[in-house]
């Protein structure tokens, strides 16, 4: 049975390897290490189909090293520790360490991940973890500290045309064919930036053809995928296309629309704790202050999933989606911190006034630490007015309140308490 395409287009060197330029170009940090036979333990961050694991492999091959593979899905503790002990008891001094990869290592459990640590530690294995998914949410810290950490990104336009006209040129069944690129865009569209999708939409679209001149264009492309829709993926492919999807409707206030794609992910077979998560980072993001109970109805859909599971789990996503999508919203909170973290980065690392430092010691006494502070709750109605903000930066306003019946409650007190400071 022949290979597909995908598997048969995977690079085998970093001269035929496609994007993340930033990483492996010329120059890059990760090619300077290759280059100098040596690499430290990393894990590679990125949507699917950007080439984590084939970067892996090449790295492996480069390094003339053993390369051992093994999946977070199918592996336990004890798959880890056998191929560390054939990791340590195969290797020779001269040799650089043995590569263990594992894909979606956000799904390793905590004792999964903690079998590692040591031999990470000793150099035993040098570990190259792929994942989908925020390491700091799914990497337990203490292997995480000894990880460097590389972000992969979406291939961009020109990657996937070079892709796609070194797969119709010089890929060995496709090179029998005289295939015609004459409209790419459709396919580009589909695959959104992951190449082992559009080399399966460019396979799926030529097998449908039995000319031996193929030629492509848009409408070709969406009428087959219209036929054979591809099935969600829920380590990639439309996974990510749903939930923006998702979350856009929650957003728009639409829950019909947030129900459907809910659905979609369900039947697909999505991770209840991926759905869970969006829905707490939606709660805090889309209608933050308008509707602060939000985020407590989130956090408790999150525990129940975790408690009940499937299929009942279902249910108490689907009370949250509709909840949140009913909601007032307000992104005040989300706008405050980003203005907050840009005046940071402007300003650099500014002093704290003395009133407002501790003076665990005498000589911090002595020197003013503390000195002047109001203690709030000394005073009628449990404040008083006072700079709270660098010196410099005191009439800075980072929080803006939005028009909802909550936040107008808010400006309200604030204005109260602060006089025009909170006078839009």
């Amino acid at each position: 049975m022949a290979q597909p395409l995908a598997e048969r287009m995977r690079p085998k060197t970093l001269d035929e390897y496609i994007g993340q330029k930033h990483l492996v170009g010329p120059g890059a940090v990760l090619r300077k290490m290759i280059d100098s036979g040596r690499i430290p333990s990393f894990i590679l961050w990125g949507p699917p189909g950007v080439g984590k694991t084939t970067l892996a492999q090449i790295i492996a091959h480069r390094l003339e090293t053993p390369f051992y593979t093994l999946s977070a899905v199918t592996s336990g503790v004890k798959d880890v520790r056998e191929v560390i002990e054939r990791a340590r008891s195969g290797r020779f001094f001269s040799q650089a360490s043995p590569i263990l990869f594992i894909d979606e290592i956000h799904r390793f459990s905590k004792s999964q991940q903690d079998s590692l640590l040591g031999a990470v530690e000793t150099g035993v294995i040098t570990l190259i973890g792929a994942t989908t998914e925020n390491p700091s949410f799914e990497v337990i810290r203490p292997l995480l500290s000894r990880c460097q950490l590389y972000v992969l990104k979406s291939l961009e336009k020109d990657d996937l045309l070079e892709l796609l006209h070194r797969a119709v040129t010089q890929d060995v069944e496709l090179a029998k064919r005289h295939i015609e690129l004459r409209e790419t865009d459709a396919m580009l569209r589909y695959s959104g930036g992951d190449a082992r999708k559009l080399l399966n939409i460019l396979e799926l679209v030529v097998e449908a053809d039995s000319d031996d001149a193929v030629v492509i264009t848009d409408e070709k492309v969406v009428e087959r995928l219209q036929q054979n829709p591809l099935a969600y993926d829920k380590d990639g492919e439309m996974h990510y296309d749903i939930i923006s999807a998702y979350i856009k409707s929650i957003r728009g206030s639409d829950p019909d629309g947030a129900l459907y794609w809910l659905a979609r992910m369900i039947e697909g077979g999505e991770d209840p704790a991926f759905i869970a998560r969006r829905l707490l980072i939606s709660a805090a993001e889309d209608v933050g202050l308008a509707n602060p109970n939000a985020l407590l109805l989130a956090n408790a859909a999150f525990e129940a999933v975790m408690k009940i599971g499937w299929p009942e789990g279902r249910i108490p996503l689907a009370e949250v989606t509709v909840y949140l999508a009913t909601s007032p919203k307000s992104n005040s909170a989300y706008e405050g911190i980003g203005r907050a973290q840009e005046l940071v980065r402007q300003t650099g690392n500014q002093p704290v006034p003395l009133h407002l430092r501790n003076a665990p010691t005498k000589l911090m006494k002595q020197l003013g630490y503390g000195k002047d502070y109001k203690y709030a709750h000394d005073y009628a109605g449990h404040f008083v007015r006072q700079q709270f903000l660098p010196d410099g930066l005191e009439d800075a306003r980072l929080w803006h309140p939005q028009d909802n019946a909550a936040e107008a409650r808010l400006k309200e007190r604030m204005t109260a308490l602060w006089g025009d400071r909170y006078k839009e």
